[in-house]
């Protein structure tokens, strides 16, 4: 492996989400050679970073890895980033992604990674802007608190709220989300 592509900040997968408009726990569909997609992401992106870990409501994935429980009823990225950045609090800086975006490149996610030096966030933007997947900084956690607090739930409000930079890609599809089934099948057909 190159080591320029080794990265001295943890990873987190968020795999908490509801999953609606899939119709059942996309972190737990078989994908790849592997039984689930959270399995697939875990074990991509581990030999990059100095350690990963997996964020979720409960402990529904039966393969070896560190698990951050978040406990609220309410499904919230913005409750996920509070309790990483609280249970992983001597980390600066935290390279956040969700488990439904298999394909970012691990060169996009170093460009990510090294322009967030400065910033409180940095995120892509090809099509759109990919707002939880990105570097954020523990500068944030004031403002998030403070953001639960007055119960606003919305990334894009953390974003324009913090120093932020966007980095411009040029590759859509390496943002695949895979949101419903026609996505999903589209990406088994694309690592196949």
């Amino acid at each position: 492996m190159d080591s320029s592509l080794y990265f001295d900040i943890p990873c987190v997968i968020l795999c908490g989400g509801k999953s609606s408009r899939m119709g059942e726990d996309k972190a737990l569909l078989p994908f790849s050679n592997y039984k689930t997609l959270s399995e697939y992401q875990y074990e991509r992106l581990k030999p990059y970073f100095k350690k990963i870990y997996i964020s979720s409501k409960t402990d529904k994935f039966d393969f070896e890895k560190n698990l951050i429980l978040d406990k609220e009823k309410i499904y919230s990225p913005i409750i996920a980033l509070e309790t990483i950045f609280k249970i992983l609090q001597n980390e600066e800086r935290i390279f956040i992604i969700t488990v439904d975006t298999p394909f970012v490149k691990i060169e996009t996610i170093k460009k990510i990674i090294d322009l967030s030096i400065n910033y409180d966030i940095v995120i892509p933007e090809a099509e759109k802007t990919h707002n939880l997947c990105g570097v954020f900084n523990k500068s944030c956690l004031s403002f998030i608190e403070e953001m639960l607090n007055n119960n606003i739930h919305k990334v894009n409000y953390l974003i324009k709220n913090s120093k932020t930079k966007i980095l411009q890609c040029d590759d859509e599809y390496e943002f695949l989300n895979l949101n419903d089934k026609i996505q999903y099948q589209l990406a088994k057909s694309y690592i196949s």
